[in-house]
């Protein structure tokens, strides 16, 4: 076990290294699914979107290194594309 500024060195690091993950929950416009979902594929620290079924139209799976550029790309980047409505987005508290 570490101890003192080696354990605090241990964990600094291991903090920078981790990242952020959200899935954004995206209504779009009548007809503007498609759209939306491939300019939202094209944006940096998008993982994944899908088209999906239910209250939703499409689920983007993003990722970045802090909890402010999640939310920068989210209210910078995904907000302004046309054809979107409304968007909610859903920290990952663990993954599995």
């Amino acid at each position: 076990m570490q101890t003192g500024k080696a354990q605090q060195k241990f964990m600094a690091g291991w903090c920078l290294a981790m990242t952020v993950k959200a899935y954004v929950l995206i209504e779009t416009q009548v007809g503007k699914t498609k759209d939306v979902v491939e300019a939202i594929r094209g944006l940096p620290g998008v993982i994944a979107v899908d088209v999906v079924t239910g209250p939703y139209d499409a689920i983007a799976i993003v990722q970045g290194e802090t909890l402010n550029e999640i939310g920068d790309l989210v209210t910078a980047k995904v907000h302004p594309i046309t054809g979107i409505s409304r968007t909610v987005t859903c920290l990952v508290v663990k993954s599995s």
